[in-house]
C-alpha cells in the first residue's frame, strides 16, 4: 500500500481509503462489516472514511467498533458534518456552530476517539455565513479534537472563500472530496486547479462511478441480483445515468486495456484515479473481505501513457466534465 501527502500538509494517509457510506449499519450485518474493515487493515489501508449522516449516525459507531482494537496513532480516521442527522430538527443539518460543536462530540463517541484526523465539511451550507463555519473549525483545531480540516463538494470558488478565511484564523483547508472517476470529471477545469494553488489535494468517491466500472453490468442484460443497483431504488435512481447500453458497452471495450496490466476492470478504474497528481487518494467501499482485498490491489499502479488516452477515446462523449455540476445543495426554504 503506497501513502500520498494530504495536500500541503505533513499528514500522510493511504492512496486506498476504506469507506463505509452504503454498507454499515445498513446493508452489511455488523460482523461483516467487522471482517472487511479488518481486511482492509490486512492489505495495508490505514485511513477510514466516514460521516455522521451515514446510516443516520449508525455507520460510525460500527467504525469505532472495527477499529478500536488498533493503535490509533497507526490511523488517520476521517469524518464528516453537513447533512440533516438524528432527529432532524433546526439544528440537525448544516455547518452552524451549534451543530458543528455538537456533531463532533457525537462523532468521537462513536468512533470511540479523542479527536479526528480530518474532519471535513461534507457540503457547502448557503444559509450559514462561511465566517461562523471556519471560525468553528479553527475553534476544534485548537481544542484538539481535530487535527486538520477538509472539505467535500465545494466548488472553486468556495474553496478559494474558505481557504482565505482559514489562513486569517490560523489554520489551512488541505482537502476536498468530491465524486471523481473516469465518467464524471467536473473537478477537472476548476477544482483541480484552484485545489493545487491554494495547498488542498482531492480524496475522491465512486471512483468506481457506483460499481459500473466494475463491469459487472452488461448491454441488454438485467441488473445483477443484490448489486447496488438493485438493493435500493434511490441507489438505482444515483446510477441511472451510468446504465445506458451505449456507455455499458463502452465500458466493456475498457476490459481489454485492464487485461493488457493483469489487472481487473476495477483495479484499472481505481488505479485510473490515483494517476491525477491532485488525488491523494480514493475511497473504496466493500460488503466483504474479498472485494477490499482486491481493490488494495490498485494501489502503487503505473498506467502507460498510451492506455490512458486509449481509455479517453473508447468513452469520448459519454465522459462528464462541465464544471458546472460542482455545487452544494441550494439554500434551504426560509424557516425549513
Amino acid at each position: 500500500m503506497q501513502h500520498r501527502y494530504l495536500g500541503n500538509s505533513g499528514l500522510k494517509i493511504s492512496e486506498i481509503i476504506y469507506g463505509n457510506w452504503l454498507t454499515h449499519g445498513s446493508q452489511v450485518a455488523d460482523e461483516q462489516a467487522i471482517k472487511t474493515v479488518h481486511a482492509a487493515l490486512d492489505g495495508g489501508i490505514t485511513t477510514f472514511d466516514t460521516a455522521d449522516v451515514y446510516a443516520n449516525l449508525a455507520a460510525e459507531k460500527v467504525m469505532g467498533d472495527a477499529l478500536k482494537s488498533q493503535r490509533r496513532e497507526g490511523l488517520e480516521i476521517l469524518t464528516k458534518v453537513y447533512w440533516p442527522v438524528a432527529e432532524m430538527g433546526p439544528n440537525d443539518v448544516g455547518l452552524s456552530r451549534k451543530h458543528i460543536m455538537e456533531s463532533i462530540d457525537g462523532s468521537l463517541r462513536r468512533l470511540q476517539t479523542d479527536y479526528v484526523d480530518l474532519y471535513q465539511a461534507h457540503r457547502f451550507d448557503h444559509e450559514t455565513p462561511l465566517e461562523e463555519t471556519m471560525q468553528a473549525f479553527a475553534d476544534l483545531v485548537r481544542m484538539g479534537k481535530v487535527l486538520y480540516v477538509g472539505v467535500s463538494e465545494w466548488s472553486a470558488e468556495q474553496i478559494q472563500q474558505g481557504q482565505a478565511l482559514a489562513s486569517q484564523m490560523g489554520y489551512r483547508l488541505i482537502s476536498n472530496q468530491p465524486q471523481y472517476s473516469m465518467l464524471w470529471r467536473v473537478i477537472e477545469k476548476k477544482v483541480v486547479p484552484a485545489s493545487q494553488e491554494l495547498g488542498l489535494s482531492q480524496i475522491v468517491w465512486s471512483p468506481l462511478a457506483q460499481g459500473v466500472l466494475t463491469g459487472k453490468y452488461l448491454p441488454g442484460a438485467e441488473l445483477p441480483e443484490d448489486s447496488r443497483a438493485t438493493v435500493s431504488a434511490k441507489n438505482f435512481d444515483f446510477m441511472e445515468k451510468f446504465l445506458s447500453d451505449d456507455l455499458l458497452t463502452k465500458i466493456q471495450k475498457l476490459v481489454p486495456l485492464a487485461d493488457q496490466l493483469g489487472l481487473s476492470l476495477a483495479q484499472f478504474s481505481i488505479a485510473w484515479v490515483l494517476q491525477n497528481k491532485n488525488i491523494a487518494a480514493a475511497i473504496v467501499g466493500a460488503s466483504k473481505p474479498e472485494q477490499i482485498t482486491s481493490n488494495i490491489k490498485a494501489s502503487g499502479v503505473e498506467i502507460p501513457a498510451e492506455l490512458m488516452k486509449k481509455a479517453d477515446e473508447i468513452l469520448g462523449d459519454s465522459i462528464v466534465t462541465d464544471p458546472e455540476l460542482t455545487k452544494s445543495p441550494n439554500p434551504r426554504p426560509i424557516g425549513k
